[in-house]
């Protein structure tokens, strides 16, 4: 249980820390590095779930090894 309560962190860790960085580019008037950080902050939680699918995957697959 312990482990989703830590993913569910990670990613909220992630978002605010992007929103924040965001926020500041944008008023300090670089909209194009808002986006970059923003699509970075997108990058970086979609390999940590694709980590955790691989190893829902890899659990399946042992469950299921013939």
């Amino acid at each position: 249980m312990s482990m989703q309560i830590d993913l569910v962190f990670k990613i909220a860790a992630v978002g605010i820390i992007v929103s924040i960085l965001n926020q500041v580019l944008v008023r300090s008037g670089r909209e194009e590095q808002a986006t970059m950080t923003t699509l970075a902050g997108l990058v970086v939680v979609l390999f940590i779930v694709v980590q955790k699918i691989a190893q829902l995957f890899d659990l399946v697959k042992s469950l299921f090894d013939f």
